[in-house]
């Protein structure tokens, strides 16, 4: 009987837990026309949630993500273009809010700074490479090949 009560109380508490997923909102939007509906999705699909820092504003549920959402469909439903809101966007979360930001000089580091270090790390690692065969190439006298092959006949 014990058994049982485990056994329904899992169950119990397993449904409950699928059931706090299923909240989600759903977002349903009447867009004016295709163009808005594709400027929408692509616009949502390239800039980063700021909360979620790895996910765009189209996969996240975060509620900053869901007002960014709202945010960008009321600039588009209000005639403002795909740059207009990127622009807008920018200047109110920076660059970090674009998973593309522009190359300029505060963003050098960020685009140039993977090859750098990979430049750095294939130089140390060809450095001691070369060290390493160095080492190794040990050159013996005539008596000590002798002594050598003595030590390895017997």
């Amino acid at each position: 009987m014990n058994n049982k009560k485990n056994y329904l109380s899992l169950m119990f508490l397993s449904a409950m837990l699928m059931l706090n997923t299923a909240q989600a909102k759903i977002e349903s939007l009447e867009f004016a026309n295709d163009q808005m509906k594709d400027d929408y999705h692509s616009l949502v699909a390239e800039l980063r949630c700021l909360v979620c820092q790895n996910q765009n504003l189209a996969d996240s549920n975060a509620e900053l993500a869901q007002d960014l959402r709202k945010q960008v469909f009321e600039m588009l439903d209000k005639g403002s273009s795909r740059s207009d809101v990127v622009d807008f966007m920018v200047t109110r979360y920076g660059d970090f809010v674009l998973y593309r930001p522009p190359v300029k000089t505060t963003t050098l580091l960020l685009w140039y700074g993977p090859v750098v270090l990979f430049l750095i790390a294939l130089s140390i690692v060809v450095v001691f490479y070369r060290k390493q065969t160095r080492k190794s190439e040990v050159v013996l006298s005539d008596q000590q090949k002798k002594r050598a092959h003595s030590l390895l006949d017997n």
